[in-house]
């Protein structure tokens, strides 16, 4: 026997309200729309929309069958009237939905909280603030669901506790106060020479930002990135408490989430903020991964998979992306630091998470990354990784595009005829899916592979030129549809192939049109060959002083970047030092010292001799 004392039902209260008002406004008790607002604002109790909206749905499907199937004239006038009060409720009932949203968030948030314990509690948090679900907690909501937090708490036993997260909210919500007004302002800083942490002196965001925080541990951090470019044992040299880690959390994803803002809406330079965006997205997402391995040095494991959460939403952020660089090559930090931590931070983790449209972009990311760095077998790992996971989600483009840098990673291996394969296989797919920018890829990649053949088997100049057609076509197509990566590669690969032509004069307008775009886009490893090519061509055009600049800064770009290619334009360099001797040598860097200046610094530039010694120290 039921207990006559015991309230009724949420499924109950959905269907007495629903037919309280579909009655009132079927006698015209209901004047506006307005008073059908009040009535669902005043009688829905928290977290029973979703109840509500299942019972209004059934009732206007069971209206819907009894007017398809009634013949009665009075039963279906009766019916059509209540079809037209149900259509005013549904429309009320979805302004009170987006007015209630925000309640229904945080109630779902407070109820996940209080029944999970143990590690399942961060996860649950950082799923509320991940900017990447549907509903996620907004400033003004964190504020609410920390002070809501404060009134609350469970167990002792419980790891972290409701107070401990409380009190990281909010705390958290106080820092990003403190840099908010600075997010931006230390670009135009006069006393800042690069944008990042690039050199010997403390520069950039990470010290301005250190200098903006109340919090001890968090400035430690910040000064850390700045001096060493990482975390360090120095800048995380004891285990944090949860309450600091949660403050830390909700800090530096405002600070990324602003920033990547900031640089999107730029409407002076939107090539630059693009590059902006990406170099943001990509060095934060370095920073967590190496806050997630110290904190598992210092045996806190709960916080180590909560930085690697953190990690893993700004690349699912960064992969959504209509800009996100499906074809590139290795990346910069916020000041042209290279990432390249960020192949040996991600690598591990990424094999863990489930195959997905993010897993499947990220592995492309490195694996191209890798091939810049000369890393061809870990390229040729990462890209069938990535093929895979493409396929398995139906992410065609990114399919398209790993197949397109396995041909150019093959070439590097010198496997012509797979490198060939894979372009062909790319182009096809491309077509079929009116992917243009995969195609003008596919192009450029086919053309690539067979010039590269013919390079390496000394073939006849009919059979390169039979080549430019597919390079042209790929550069033409790429221009068409904007996609600057592939209209950098068409570029190089076309300048390459006029080079190895002796085509001199049209090498050089080719290459450096593909230059021009691989600086837009921020590609250090392209503009590095582009240069390298440069050299070359101007080599044999006489120019000699413009053949070492190029050379030179070839040479230390992709050295810089680790690439294992930067032998070859060193090569040239030195041929040229030989023909010029030391004095006359000297004489060509130092006429181009103002833009040797400009892209590699005062350092790189005095750091351009030693690096040609050690390279002909080398040879032996």
């Amino acid at each position: 026997m039921a207990d006559s004392n015991s309230s009724p039902s949420p499924e109950s209260r959905a269907r007495e309200l629903l037919e309280r008002i579909v009655k009132m406004t079927m006698k015209g008790q209901i004047r506006s729309k307005a008073q059908v607002l009040k009535l669902l604002q005043a009688d829905i109790e928290p977290g029973e929309g979703e109840v509500f909206e299942q019972v209004l749905t059934a009732e206007v499907t069971a209206v819907q069958a009894v007017l398809e199937r009634e013949t009665d004239e009075m039963k279906q006038a009766k019916a059509t009237r209540r079809q037209r009060a149900l259509t005013t409720l549904q429309s009320e009932f979805a302004h009170w939905q987006k007015e209630n949203q925000s309640t229904a968030v945080l109630s779902g948030a407070i109820a996940t909280l209080i029944r999970t314990t143990d590690q399942d509690r961060l996860n649950a948090l950082l799923q509320a603030i991940d900017p990447n679900q549907p509903h996620h907690l907004t400033r003004d909501e964190i504020k609410t669901l920390a002070q809501q937090l404060r009134q609350l708490e469970t167990e002792a036993t419980a790891e972290p506790t409701l107070q401990e997260l409380s009190t990281g909210l909010l705390q958290g919500l106080n820092t990003w106060q403190q840099l908010e007004g600075h997010t931006i302002s230390w670009i135009y800083d006069q006393s800042q020479r690069a944008i990042g942490f690039g050199s010997d002196t403390p520069q950039g965001p990470w010290p301005y930002w250190a200098k903006q925080v109340e919090t001890t541990s968090i400035q430690r951090i910040l000064t850390d990135l700045a001096e060493n470019q990482a975390v360090t044992d120095q800048g995380l040299p004891i285990p944090l408490e949860v309450r600091t880690w949660v403050e830390m959390a909700i800090a530096l994803q405002r600070l990324q989430l602003s920033l990547v803002t900031w640089f999107d809406q730029q409407p002076y330079d939107p090539k630059a903020g693009k590059r902006l965006s990406i170099a943001t997205f990509l060095t934060f997402a370095v920073v967590w991964s190496q806050l997630s391995r110290r904190l598992s040095e210092l045996r806190q494991p709960l916080l180590a998979e909560g930085c690697f959460q953190m990690a893993l939403q700004v690349l699912r952020q960064f992969a959504q992306q209509d800009y996100f660089p499906l074809y590139g090559g290795l990346f910069t930090a916020l000041s042209g630091e290279p990432l390249r931590t960020l192949l040996d931070y991600l690598d591990q983790p990424l094999r863990e998470v489930p195959n997905t449209d993010t897993k499947a972009r990220i592995l492309t990311l490195l694996g191209y990354s890798q091939r810049a760095l000369g890393r061809y077998d870990l390229a040729q790992q990462f890209h069938d990784r990535a093929l895979e996971s493409a396929r398995e989600v139906s992410d065609q483009r990114c399919e398209i595009a790993n197949l397109n840098h396995l041909s150019r990673t093959c070439v590097m291996q010198q496997n012509f005829a797979e490198a060939i394969a894979h372009s062909q296989r790319a182009l096809i797919l491309a077509r079929q899916a009116g992917d243009r920018g995969g195609e003008a890829n596919a192009l450029a990649n086919f053309g690539y592979s067979e010039i590269s053949r013919a390079q390496e088997q000394a073939v006849e100049p009919e059979q390169i030129e039979s080549v430019l057609t597919y390079l042209e076509q790929g550069l033409q197509l790429s221009e068409q549809v904007q996609d600057r990566p592939s209209e950098a590669l068409c570029a190089n690969s076309l300048g390459v192939a006029q080079v190895m032509l002796r085509h001199y004069d049209q090498a050089v307008g080719a290459l450096e049109k593909g230059l021009h775009i691989a600086q837009a886009i921020g590609d250090v490893f392209l503009q590095g060959v582009n240069y390298s090519y440069l050299a070359i061509a101007y080599q044999n055009l006489e120019n000699t002083q413009m053949s070492v600049f190029c050379a030179a800064l070839s040479m230390y770009l992709l050295w810089q970047i680790n690439s294992e290619q930067w032998h070859q334009p060193a090569g040239t360099l030195s041929i040229l030092y030989g023909q010029l001797g030391q004095e006359a040598f000297q004489a060509a860097l130092e006429a181009y010292r103002p833009a040797f200046l400009k892209q590699i610094g005062v350092d790189g530039y005095d750091y351009l001799p030693k690096l040609l010694a050690e390279y002909r120290e080398s040879l032996g």
